[in-house]
């Protein structure tokens, strides 16, 4: 069995990370996780054939610090965990008021340490979100932790919300919106920030996720963002970005066909340089 964890994790070249959402999932021990893998050992396999994950379970409940330790050190060196922020927060009706809430999750989850990347602020289909106190909840994020950078994506839900004035607030606070390729959600991929976030939602039922020319484009896509560059066959809410040298940049496959996610990652990377 430790023959498994083995081989070197995979790099993420150019700063282009590729993950999935979470990493329990019991189809994923029919295709994904090899058989006899203890369900303990699942994260230690998964941060080894991915430069990424993002915790979904966060959304629901905040964990304790010891956990985020636990995660931490399971994990190899060069891996990052994205996290989404607390639906009691994001469903709060004042998001004025929020910040105690919003320095206990960071505080907490500031055990990953190096580990962590960007916290995902994710606002439901059907909650509304006004300009203004929009523009106060992202002046409350922390824009660093026990001295490193902290990263903060932006993902709106309420097809009304998005527009001139979201890229605008976004850009103003240097919070990225996310790209989510999905016929269900408003997708926009306007760059607002030092880095770009997709989550990926169109995973089929074949061996690799995604078909081979697609996977290929998206390989395409975020060395471009990589460069800095910004893609105008992307829909877009607004103007394009400021010119920056280069971007790191998240991928990570989501939803649709959940149980070819993993595969759909694995294969991504092999096509990143």
């Amino acid at each position: 069995m430790d023959d498994l964890f083995a081989a070197p994790p995979p790099s993420a070249p150019h700063g282009i990370r590729v993950g999935i959402g979470g990493w329990t999932f019991a189809p994923w021990r029919n295709n994904f996780y090899p058989a006899g893998l203890p369900q303990r050992r699942e994260l230690e396999f998964a941060s080894r054939r991915l430069t990424a994950i993002e915790i979904n379970g966060t959304y629901y409940g905040t964990q304790k610090p010891a956990t985020y330790a636990k995660w931490r050190d399971e994990a190899p060196d060069g891996f990052v965990f994205s996290a989404k922020a607390p639906k009691r927060i994001m469903q709060s009706r004042s998001l004025a008021s929020a910040r105690a809430q919003v320095e206990d999750f960071v505080g907490g989850i500031g055990e990953l340490g190096a580990k962590l990347g960007p916290l995902v602020w994710q606002f439901e289909k059907g909650r509304r979100v006004e300009a203004g106190e929009l523009d106060e909840l992202l002046g409350l994020l922390p824009r660093a932790l026990n001295g490193r950078p902290l990263r903060h994506a932006l993902e709106i839900r309420d097809p009304a919300a998005v527009g001139d004035e979201l890229i605008g607030l976004a850009r103003k606070h240097r919070v990225a919106t996310v790209f989510t390729d999905s016929p269900e959600h408003p997708s926009f991929a306007d760059l607002t920030a030092d880095f770009a976030y997709a989550r990926l939602m169109r995973s089929q039922p074949i061996e690799t996720g995604y078909p081979p020319a697609e996977l290929m484009q998206w390989a395409t896509r975020a060395q471009a963002w990589a460069r800095g560059e910004d893609i105008a066959e992307l829909p877009h809410a607004a103007g394009p970005a400021p010119a920056l040298p280069r971007r790191d940049v998240f991928v990570f496959f989501i939803s649709s066909t959940k149980e070819r996610n993993p595969a759909a990652a694995m294969a991504l990377i092999r096509l990143l340089p």
